[in-house]
């Protein structure tokens, strides 16, 4: 299935590209200074940027798959459907957080993902699309990346099995 006309034109616009968890993406900033090692916490196997940030783009009825980062990320919402991270911590619990424009509906412009927390996200409004942007510091490198394992979460987390084989 083709992204939608306004997926498509945000796309080109913005020169997105596909990422690995699902979805589109653009690197718009690294900083240009980073952290040595000795000065990081020991879950870092080398230097960091300061900070990094990118655009990413989700269309309905995609998900961005469950993964998990070592460093927080910040999401921006800017334009399209809202959007719903699904958290799962330590203890099992499951979280939501809808990123949009509607307040009133509990919807927020930003959202803190903490280290080491397995999330995904849906886009909720179906035939639409959601464009936000990540924060991340120490700044994202995929060797910081993890991917969700289906069979691993499953055994993790066995009430959230519905979520986990629509994330993974």
């Amino acid at each position: 299935m083709p992204p939608l006309p306004a997926a498509q034109f945000w796309i080109r616009k913005l020169g997105l590209r596909p990422h690995p968890e699902g979805g589109f993406f653009r690197e718009m900033y690294r900083a240009p200074e980073s952290i040595r090692k000795n000065a990081l916490p020991p879950r870092y196997a080398g230097r960091r940027s300061y900070s990094t940030s990118i655009y990413f783009l989700l269309i309905s009825g995609r998900a961005s798959r469950f993964h998990r980062l070592r460093s927080d990320e910040i999401w921006h919402f800017y334009e399209g459907s809202p959007l719903t991270l699904h958290l799962l911590a330590a203890g099992g619990r499951h979280s939501r957080i809808r990123l949009g424009r509607n307040a009133s509906a509990g919807q927020v412009f930003q959202a803190v993902l903490p280290a080491g927390t397995w999330f995904g996200a849906t886009v909720d409004r179906r035939g639409s699309y959601s464009l936000v942007g990540c924060t991340v510091a120490p700044g994202f490198s995929f060797a910081d990346f993890e991917p969700g394992r289906r069979a691993e979460l499953l055994a993790r987390f066995p009430r959230h099995a519905r979520l986990i084989k629509a994330l993974t």
